[in-house]
């Protein structure tokens, strides 16, 4: 006896009518009501408008201004530094040979005397020749900070002339 093996599928179930449907709601559009800008009002903002574009086209003007200001003061104190490095080489140099001529006479001497006369003679020569280069470095010096400082203060004049 064969028996027959049946399967049951399931059956989906019905829902329940409750005679109550959900409501289906639309989005709601937010619109900007049409207003119309009172002229007194709409005057004034123009003004406003008009008042911030010039005064961006006058900090537009001094920005401008002050960044030629800036590159030229960086110019010349590139430039001045440069003269003040190229000096200072210069008294380095004058200074190392006179010490190479120094030691090269100090060699072929042939008494302590001549020794210590000789370098009595270099030490004097030295101060003299350092006080004349401290004087020109101290002037070079003081013509890079005058040259450095005169298109700052030129600019400086120049913002509170436009200012007045």
């Amino acid at each position: 006896m064969a028996e027959a093996i049946t399967t049951a599928t399931p059956k989906t179930k019905a829902k329940p009518s409750t005679g109550f449907e959900t409501p289906k709601f639309e989005m709601p559009k937010f619109e900007m009501p049409k207003l119309e800008m009172p002229a007194a009002l709409r005057e004034f903002a123009e003004k406003g408008v008009a008042q911030a574009k010039d005064n961006y086209e006058k900090m537009k003007a001094v920005a401008e201004e002050t960044t030629d200001l800036l590159e030229d003061t960086y110019s010349t104190a590139t430039k001045g530094c440069s003269e003040y490095g190229l000096k200072l080489i210069e008294v380095s140099r004058e200074n190392s040979n006179a010490a190479f001529d120094f030691f090269s006479e100090l060699l072929g001497t042939k008494s302590a005397s001549e020794i210590v006369e000789l370098s009595t003679k270099f030490a004097r020569e030295q101060f003299e020749k350092s006080m004349a280069q401290s004087k020109d470095l101290a002037a070079l010096a003081q013509k890079v900070c005058t040259d450095t400082a005169e298109p700052i203060k030129n600019g400086v004049t120049s913002a509170f002339n436009k200012a007045a």
